[in-house]
């Protein structure tokens, strides 16, 4: 448990029945949005009721909290997946996020601990996730976490993230 003073980050893996966890979803995930790094505006209301229910019927989703105290300050939203050139689980990191206030501290790095620890147990080949290119701190904490790009056989160079819209 680190400790910064006398105030103490507790990570947890949340359990979505709990109305405090299914609040502090909603809490992160839209300061997330609002973040330039995010998509520089707020959920809307649709989203922000829609999001708990919608990862309740997802049965791939594995989300834990950061709290200092008893507040919620940061997040990493993960779905798991499978690879199939190692046929075995693999975790996708989808949102990792902490609150303005509270960036340094190194609560990030401990989301990511808590997730490979997690993973790991699950008996998962690999961690993924995606960042902005320009996002350079976000970067140097995966980087410290030990991401780095992906390695294919015969140098076929690296993979690029593409996204087609349905709505």
């Amino acid at each position: 448990m680190a400790q910064t003073g006398m105030v103490q980050t507790v990570i947890v893996e949340a359990d979505l029945s709990l109305r405090e966890h299914q609040e502090a979803i909603v809490e992160l995930i839209d300061s997330y949005a609002r973040d330039p790094m995010g998509n520089g505006e707020p959920l809307s209301p649709d989203v922000r009721e829609a999001l708990v229910p919608g990862l309740r019927k997802h049965p791939t989703t594995m989300i834990f909290i950061a709290f200092r105290d008893s507040r919620a300050v940061g997040i990493a939203l993960c779905f798991k997946g499978f690879s199939t050139f190692t046929a075995r689980p693999l975790v996708n990191i989808h949102d990792l996020a902490v609150l303005p206030e509270y960036r340094g501290e190194g609560i990030a790095r401990r989301l990511l601990e808590a997730v490979e620890e997690k993973s790991r147990r699950i008996g998962c080949c690999k961690l993924t996730l995606e960042v902005l290119e320009y996002n350079t701190h976000a970067r140097r904490v995966y980087e410290a976490a030990g991401f780095g790009k992906p390695r294919y056989n015969g140098g076929t160079g690296g993979t690029r993230f593409l996204v087609k819209e349905l709505f």
